[in-house]
């Protein structure tokens, strides 16, 4: 045949069409982990909202009483380094500390909860670590 090699992967059906889509698709329990019911719940209780976002509530509140003292720059600074310390982890299939985020935020000086008994929305993550650092790299 004269076509060549690339006429023949034109003709051939791609991978996508193959696979389960819509209603009919398959839970993919490699990538996404198990299934919990309580996260698809609504909080409980009024405060328990407020209690996920205390962090980000703290920080934001941080940022504005330094932009008030200090000017903008130094908000734009410590958010930059936010940032870049944000992106610093380990592999997908391990539990990064971010030791490096709870000094600047000022947590490393306090003892709490996830300290002694653990976060437990950062609980163990089972996987196989090839198939989670490739789908982390977008190659999946």
């Amino acid at each position: 045949n004269s076509r060549g090699a690339a006429s023949f992967l034109k003709d051939s059906i791609p991978l996508t069409d193959l696979s389960a889509s819509g209603p009919f698709e398959g839970y993919d329990l490699l990538r996404r982990g198990f299934t919990s019911v309580k996260s698809e719940l609504m909080p409980r209780h009024p405060l328990e909202l407020s209690e996920k976002n205390f962090q980000l509530n703290q920080d934001k509140t941080n940022f504005d009483t330094l932009r008030n003292i200090q000017g903008l720059h130094a908000t734009l600074k410590l958010q930059m380094e936010f940032r870049a310390v944000k992106q610093v982890q380990r592999l997908p299939f391990l539990h990064s500390s971010n030791v490096a985020l709870d000094t600047l935020r000022g947590n490393d000086e306090y003892i709490g909860f996830e300290d002694i008994l653990n976060d437990p929305s950062q609980s163990e993550v089972m996987g196989e670590p090839h198939i989670m650092t490739e789908y982390k790299l977008g190659l999946l």
